[in-house]
């Protein structure tokens, strides 16, 4: 009874998990500006927030782990030398919100 009352309780949250697309910003940054224009997320950023089309969400501190991580270890491009690089990150996360902050599920960059 116990396990099929875990089960179900898993799959009631699941089953509201939403997508996020959009670029990956330093929170602290984006929190001090008007505009997230110079607040990309980089390899020392700890807090992370998604800019969704202008509308900021907060990562919760699992899914802070999460962003560090997947940052960490993201797949370089082959990159052209002669091309200028971009320090934007677009990131695709499923959580739930609450309260313009995002409980991850997963996290993936791109």
């Amino acid at each position: 009874m116990r396990k099929t009352l875990i089960l179900a309780a898993f799959f009631c949250l699941t089953a509201f998990a939403d997508d996020w697309s959009g670029k990956l910003v330093d929170a602290v940054c984006a929190e001090q500006k008007e505009h997230t224009v110079s607040c990309d997320a980089t390899g020392a950023t700890t807090a992370f927030a998604l800019d969704v089309s202008g509308t900021i969400y907060k990562l919760d501190p699992a899914g802070n782990v999460k962003a560090a991580a997947a940052l960490k270890y993201r797949a370089q491009p082959a990159s052209n030398p002669s091309t200028p690089t971009s320090t934007e990150i677009k990131a695709r996360i499923t959580g739930t919100e609450a309260a313009k902050t995002i409980v991850v599920e997963t996290i993936s960059l791109q």
